[in-house]
């Protein structure tokens, strides 16, 4: 008697990563559809496909581009769809992302294990359930307090109806913690300049949905016991703050006499648009001053700050500080001629160091090629194209004021980045995990000349 066989799965889902790839490209057509629609849009008929598709694109990846005025354009039904989007794009990296190290941690041998065990202090990498429902604790605290007080700020400061005073709060809250950077104003948070009251909850919410859930989760039962903490919240927040402490200070001294930007603020509200701005870099996409008029020291390190981007399993995008850091750790080890990489008294595994420069090689390689592109279809000035290029891939969203000249083409091509950003570090940093193996034997080995 013949056993019948098990049936096969397709082969297309059987790698996790690829599974998280599918699912965002069938949210961004429903997100799109949605957007078609002409109840979606203010006024007769409906929006164009391309508006549609970048406005999708733009919402789930997080990243706050716009090819229209966001508050004039869409409908009321259209905001929901646009906040729905952006709600469902945050949740979904940070559970995805969270996911893929469950799954790459389940491959691994039984050594790797556990020491992953060991690193997690506390956050169980085999319990889903946890993941699931950490990230929508995490959400809904962080996007509630952030929503009451900007709520409370429109009502008293600016005496907004209730109505639109809650709505505006709730807008803001949920983008600013998804790092999407959407606005229901047409400057973004440029009205708001020198308020602190509604600049620094933004900050706020934005920061921490940059650190990543599972470093949030840790500080949360473990914020006392800073010994306690693992390698990778260490290494964030030791990233993380630094670089959004330099921002804040280049932008400031390098902008504070222009008076298109920091230059006509008083004295006391330029550090506040410094750091509001060093922080909207680093992923969430907001502006309160003019990006466009900034000078171009100010771009080129706007560029690699949203290139760097946030924390790993965070709302923010780039190739994450983990990924800078490691790199930047392991060129240090090379100038000092130590054998081995290693942070806070951990020895870091070649394999690690090895997936962090693949993931910011192709990354760099994914920038350049779009660059290319983008300057032979438009002749416009390369650090112009750099900054759209580099803002789209990291999901941030800030604009050099290229992204309204492009054509449709052109506006397709930053979509597609858009999605390669979001999806791609994430995806990648989980093959490569996952596809580790052994090799039972060694070449000779071979010295190259470098440099």
């Amino acid at each position: 008697m013949v056993e019948a066989k098990a049936p096969r799965r397709p082969r297309v889902l059987r790698h996790p990563a690829q599974v998280v790839a599918l699912g965002f490209a069938a949210a961004v057509a429903v997100g799109t559809a949605l957007l078609w629609l002409p109840p979606a849009r203010r006024g007769e008929g409906s929006a164009t496909f391309v508006e549609a598709l970048f406005t999708a694109v733009s919402a789930l990846c997080v990243t706050g581009h716009v090819v229209v005025d966001t508050r004039e354009h869409w409908s009321s039904l259209g905001l929901v769809v646009i906040l729905a989007l952006a709600q469902v794009g945050g949740f979904g990296i940070m559970t995805s992302a969270s996911l893929l190290g469950v799954f790459a941690s389940r491959r691994l041998g039984l050594r790797s294990r556990m020491l992953t065990a060991t690193e997690s202090r506390g956050f169980d990498l085999g319990d889903v359930r946890t993941v699931l429902l950490g990230v929508v604790r995490v959400s809904v605290v962080v996007e509630l307090v952030t929503a009451v007080l900007l709520t409370l700020r429109l009502l008293v400061g600016y005496d907004r109806p209730v109505a639109s005073a809650l709505w505006e709060g709730v807008f803001l809250a949920v983008s600013s913690f998804n790092n999407a950077g959407f606005a229901l104003r047409s400057g973004s948070m440029t009205d708001f300049v020198s308020d602190p009251w509604m600049c620094l909850p933004v900050v706020g919410a934005s920061f921490l949905g940059a650190l990543g859930f599972p470093v949030l989760l840790e500080l949360r039962k473990q914020f006392r016991a800073p010994k306690l903490w693992s390698l990778h919240t260490k290494l964030t927040l030791a990233t993380t703050i630094p670089l959004l402490v330099v921002g804040t200070f280049f932008l400031t001294v390098n902008e504070w006499r222009n008076p298109a930007t920091l230059g006509h603020l008083d004295w006391w509200a330029r550090p506040l648009a410094g750091l509001f701005q060093a922080a909207a870099t680093r992923s969430s996409g907001f502006n309160s001053i003019d990006v466009t008029q900034m000078n171009g020291g100010s771009w080129l390190v706007m560029d690699v700050l949203m290139f760097i981007g946030g924390g790993s399993a965070s709302t923010a995008g780039g190739i994450k500080v983990t990924t800078f850091a490691l790199l930047a750790v392991a060129v240090l080890a090379e100038f000092r001629g130590e054998p081995t990489v290693t942070l806070f008294h951990r020895k870091v595994a070649d394999r690690v160091v090895r997936q962090a420069l693949t993931v910011a090689l192709a990354s760099l390689g994914v920038v350049v090629v779009a660059t290319t592109v983008l300057v032979e279809m438009t002749g416009a000035p390369l650090d112009q194209v750099v900054f759209e290029v580099v803002s789209s891939f990291a999901t941030v969203g800030l604009s050099s004021g290229l992204l309204l000249q492009l054509p449709d083409t052109g506006q397709v091509v930053l979509a597609l980045l858009m999605f390669l950003g979001r999806i791609g570090p994430i995806t990648l940093g989980a093959a490569l995990a996952l596809r580790e193996r052994t090799r039972l034997y060694e070449y000779p080995e071979g010295r190259p000349i470098i440099g």
